[in-house]
């Protein structure tokens, strides 16, 4: 089998595939565990072509927009202030993870506020050009391919508005709430139906709805201003595609949200952590309703295990997610600087050996 073939055969659980596919979460480490990966591999190779993952994936191409976003923030921000194309501000801090400090959202009062702010082009067909011509490569070499968009909703309006605020808009302000997730959602349409003209297999939506203790909000919230403008993301994209994968990615404890999520059209869910889901119960209940994505700890095993608890780790995920009941194995976060490199080889040596 390719590794294409291989993925689609275990996500739309048509068949069993040869081995049990993998990669690593979003294809790639920390900036300090790269520098290891260099240093232990001696390789200049992005590191899912130097282990050979069996999925690709694609982004949209930089915006054409130059957007001044300082002027949201009249009391100044740091020098090192980055801002990404949604306007949120971050700064470096002494670990990996940048502090997301500047919320440009977060003085607004009124939806005409929200409706005049300058919302990013990331629908635009030009962006998905070097998208289309990425996929068919990828596919000529015989990978699956995944569309990203990540903070599909929730995590992009939450760090747009402020955490705390954005929560307290759900119950009090619920205009403002709607205008900032309806204008999200009218930008993630329109990405999804270009990662499906481009051709992708897999459309990589995520948020973290829940917190490993359970519900980060109730149901019902969900339903009121998520789970529908999921729904009508999925349906653009099938629209184009019917073919086209849904995966969904939400850290911590899902196991409450899995039968909205699968209402919502999510076809795959990820990463199924193993610290506060029980995975087997998962696969009792929705296996034939939906494939599983991830299951590795990052908390658990890889950090604090020998690799030869790695491997049987490992070996122990595969045999409860699958392997006929649609898995693709992988940690279930990115890898960080606290993994050790021997353990990291000893996943990847295992799943290849499957």
């Amino acid at each position: 089998m390719t590794p294409r073939e291989r993925v689609l055969a275990a996500m739309k659980r048509t068949g069993r595939p040869d081995r049990t596919p993998f990669e690593i979460s979003w294809g790639a480490f920390t900036p300090l565990l790269m520098k290891t990966y260099r240093e232990k591999t001696g390789s200049d190779l992005p590191p899912e072509e130097y282990f050979d993952f069996d999925t690709r994936s694609v982004v949209p191409s930089p915006s054409r927009l130059k957007t001044d976003f300082t002027r949201f923030f009249p009391e100044g921000v740091q020098d090192d202030t980055t801002f990404d194309e949604w306007g949120i501000g971050s700064v470096p801090t002494l670990y990996e993870i940048p502090d997301f400090k500047y919320h440009p959202l977060n003085r607004m009062t009124t939806v005409e506020e929200i409706e005049a702010y300058p919302w990013p082009d990331l629908g635009a067909a030009y962006r998905y050009e070097e998208v289309a011509a990425q996929t068919e490569e990828y596919h000529r070499r015989g990978y699956a391919v995944c569309g990203e968009m990540y903070q599909t909703i929730f995590e992009t309006a939450w760090l747009m508005r402020d955490m705390q605020d954005f929560l307290m808009d759900l119950l009090m302000n619920e205009s403002l709430a709607h205008a900032i997730c309806e204008n999200i959602t009218r930008i993630r349409i329109e990405q999804a139906r270009q990662y499906a003209r481009a051709g992708v297999d897999i459309l990589r939506l995520g948020d973290d709805i829940v917190s490993q203790q359970g519900l980060m909000m109730s149901r019902e919230t969900y339903a009121t201003f998520f789970k529908p403008r999921i729904r009508r993301i999925v349906d653009a994209a099938k629209a184009v595609n019917p073919d086209i994968l849904i995966f969904m990615h939400s850290c911590g404890k899902i196991e409450g949200m899995i039968d909205d999520l699968i209402e919502a059209g999510v076809e795959i869910l990820n990463p199924v952590q193993p610290e506060c889901n029980d995975l087997a119960m998962i696969r009792e209940k929705y296996a034939g309703k939906l494939s599983f994505w991830g299951g590795v700890g990052v908390q658990s095993v890889m950090p604090h295990g020998t690799p030869q608890e790695v491997e049987a780790k490992t070996r122990e995920t595969i045999q409860t997610l699958g392997p006929d009941t649609g898995f693709l194995v992988a940690p279930a976060h990115i890898l960080d600087p606290v993994i050790p490199w021997e353990n990291i080889e000893a996943f990847i040596r295992t799943v290849k050996s499957l």
